[in-house]
């Protein structure tokens, strides 16, 4: 019988296969406009790329949008009910009081960890680079303003964790912090009352049970086809009438995002969890590839569980709480974009940097990562939050953001490979400190 081709591959197919045909279609449509052809382009545009939801396409096909768009649908609508029950259910079942703690703090202590290293990076480098002058030769005179997203105090976030009602925590993918909170709640009660309550628990267990078995058929049976579709069509629909003012932004945090991304959970797990980072760079590269293609942590969490706990070997009552919790609040690659582009922002502003300067950036981008809903296209959003709290607002940077608003995508995509990742790294560190990692899965081959 002939041996089956592992997600993994399908996957890493599908991702060379999507950025060969989006790349191939981004040349055609360069090439049509070039030659006075617009027209074809935005019928082959309108046929295949087209937003179908937005003003004007209302006639539109939009092939590629349509698969892609309901391959990331049917991995999202399952996140609240899946981070609510596996939460949940992680905190009942933990009868140990202690041990809950020192799992949440060294939760929390990995986070923090990984946010450091992450802004201490992108802090230094930028902050080289904009002394170098490097952000400053940025031509913006055929761009208009805009203002994205209404700024707000980045602290918000801490009272939207708390929700009003319930209806408004569970409606919304973007709340999934409320969820978090609501879930501890419940799963402490449910450990509190001593077995009292079990139908509860029990809905929650199936619930589980039932996410589990229609995730594995979608991630096994759809993922390669939903990649593929949202690569072409990122890249085919993506010109580059925006990227070459902005070329240096670009390329430090690609060359940033990428260095974290190879070299440094690979450091953080070979340092502080003594092992070996091998296996775990070989089996989380599907984690990785689906965050890039799908940009959205919340998408990735299913398959990011399965490799965790079966692969990686890490207990799952212990990736039940990291890795949803992660999946809100440990967002690595947001940060390190999100300093870059502020400090870009400043010198094309023409604002004055001083490292304390650079220090406020790095925090305020922690807190506002934090509030950066799980979600595709958000990380550039949320930056309107980090610039408004150090004041840069004036035309010139108002026409910088809105560059970023146009060039960010691809960058937000691989932004979300270091999300899932970081997730999975903490998961594995704080296992393998409670003695609760398989090394026999770990050092396995992959599957």
């Amino acid at each position: 019988m002939k041996k089956k081709m592992s997600l993994a591959k399908k996957m890493l197919i599908a991702m060379i296969l999507g950025l060969v045909c989006g790349i191939g279609f981004l040349m055609l449509r360069e090439n049509l406009v070039a030659n006075g052809q617009t027209s074809l382009w935005t019928s082959i545009d309108q046929w295949l790329f087209a937003d179908i939801t937005a003003s004007g396409n209302e006639s539109a096909i939009g092939l590629f949008y349509i698969v892609g768009q309901i391959f990331v649908r049917l991995m999202q609508v399952v996140i609240v009910p899946m981070v609510f029950c596996s939460i949940t259910l992680a905190i009942a079942n933990m009868n140990d009081a202690k041990k809950l703690g020192r799992i949440a703090g060294k939760t929390v202590g990995c986070f923090a960890g990984e946010y450091a290293l992450a802004v201490l990076l992108a802090g230094l480098v930028g902050f080289a680079i904009y002394q170098a002058g490097g952000f400053s030769s940025v031509n913006l005179s055929n761009l208009s303003a805009t203002t994205g997203s209404t700024g707000a105090n980045p602290l918000v976030v801490l009272l939207d964790a708390f929700p009003l009602n319930l209806v408004s925590a569970f409606s919304s993918n973007s709340a999934v912090l409320a969820v978090v909170v609501c879930a501890i709640g419940v799963g402490l009660g449910i450990n509190a009352c001593n077995g009292r309550v079990k139908i509860l628990k029990d809905l929650c267990e199936e619930i589980s049970d039932l996410i589990t078995v229609i995730l594995t058929f979608i991630v096994n049976n759809l993922a390669p086809i939903g990649v593929f579709a949202l690569l072409t069509r990122t890249f085919a629909a993506y010109g580059i009438d925006y990227l070459l003012p902005a070329v240096t932004y670009v390329v430090t945090t690609v060359v940033l995002l990428l260095i974290f991304l190879l070299v440094g959970y690979a450091l953080i797990i070979a340092v502080f969890g003594r092992m070996n980072p091998l296996p775990f760079v070989r089996k989380i590269a599907k984690v990785a590839i689906f965050g890039f293609s799908t940009s959205s942590s919340a998408a990735a969490l299913p398959l990011n569980s399965t490799t965790t706990v079966d692969e990686l070997g890490v207990d799952e009552e212990i990736s039940s709480f990291v890795l949803p919790l992660g999946m809100t609040v440990n967002m690595n690659g947001t940060a390190i974009m999100q300093v870059v582009a502020t400090i870009f922002i400043a010198a094309v502003g023409g604002y004055p940097l001083t490292l304390p300067m650079v220090f406020t950036i790095s925090l305020l981008a922690v807190v506002a990562s934090i509030g950066t809903p799980a979600a595709p296209g958000a990380g550039a959003i949320i930056l309107f939050t980090v610039l408004t709290g150090v004041g840069f607002g004036n035309d010139a940077a108002l026409m910088a953001y809105s560059l970023i608003l146009a060039i960010n995508r691809p960058i937000e995509m691989l932004c979300t490979a270091l999300n899932v990742v970081g997730d999975s790294c903490t998961a594995v560190l704080v296992a393998k400190s409670e003695g609760n990692l398989d090394k026999s899965k770990y050092d396995a081959q992959p599957k």
